[in-house]
């Protein structure tokens, strides 16, 4: 399941009682719970500190892993990464992340104060002079925009990106560059044929844009009452929203 939006309520919390009873009762079923998120890996892990089995598919596919064991990275090239930052430098009126494997980065330029507030979602966020010195894997690169714009935004960065990266949005003003084809649904076909489960047996739950191709490609897919209508309209099913816990209530019926 997809977090923010989904999961979490807006003030970032969930229903941890009745979680550990649903997450008891998957164990007791075979049941594996996967985190699939734009997020980063280390702000994923720090709601399941708990829960030692959960997968993260962080980063919107390109890096999956458990708290134990990297199972897959996938990264831009470097020239591809300079290519790219040379496009995002040009657009008006957007706050630039770029994230690697190990933390994510900002220049010295941004506003402290976004700094700080994008720390709720990059646990692991250094401030350096410049992005041309990072000495990381980079898995994508997300954007902060004024929400009215978002859709202009989008389609600027299409246009100028081309073939290089898939531009998605979860809306709200967040932008993720991310590498071509390379989605949560890709990453989940990926974690499936490690633990061989095909994704026709797993089902997803999800409100945004990028969530749209898990959503669409699992067995079942749940859209959050909350949810963009391009992802109602390919859902198999919808719960109700984010503020009521639609996820756990769905899948306490689902399991009962």
């Amino acid at each position: 399941m997809d977090m923010d939006g989904t999961f979490l309520r807006s003030d970032m919390t969930y229903d941890e009682a009745l979680f550990a009873k649903l997450h008891e009762r998957m164990l007791d079923l075979g049941v594996q719970f996967v985190c699939a998120s734009g997020n980063q890996y280390f702000q994923l892990q720090s709601f399941f500190t708990k829960y030692p089995d959960v997968i993260y598919v962080a980063e919107n596919g390109a890096y999956i892993r458990s708290r134990e064991r990297v199972l897959k990275v996938y990264a831009f090239n470097a020239a591809v990464v300079a290519q790219i930052l040379t496009a995002l430098r040009s657009v008006a009126d957007i706050k630039l992340l770029v994230c690697g494997q190990n933390s994510a980065y900002a220049e010295s330029t941004m506003d402290p104060d976004h700094v700080e507030f994008m720390r709720n979602y990059y646990h692991e966020l250094e401030v350096i002079d410049s992005f041309d010195h990072i000495d990381d894997a980079i898995l994508k690169f997300a954007i902060s925009c004024p929400p009215e714009q978002t859709a202009a935004i989008v389609a600027t960065l299409e246009h100028k990106l081309g073939a290089l990266a898939d531009v998605t949005s979860s809306g709200h003003g967040d932008i993720d560059i991310i590498q071509p084809g390379l989605n949560k649904a890709a990453g989940l076909k990926e974690l499936g044929q490690l633990l061989h489960i095909d994704l026709s047996d797993m089902m997803a739950f999800g409100d945004g844009g990028n969530d749209l191709e898990m959503i669409r490609e699992v067995g079942t897919g749940v859209a959050m009452a909350n949810a963009q209508p391009d992802v109602k309209a390919v859902a198999d099913a919808e719960t109700s929203d984010n503020e009521t816990q639609g996820v756990l209530a769905y899948l306490a019926a689902h399991l009962e």
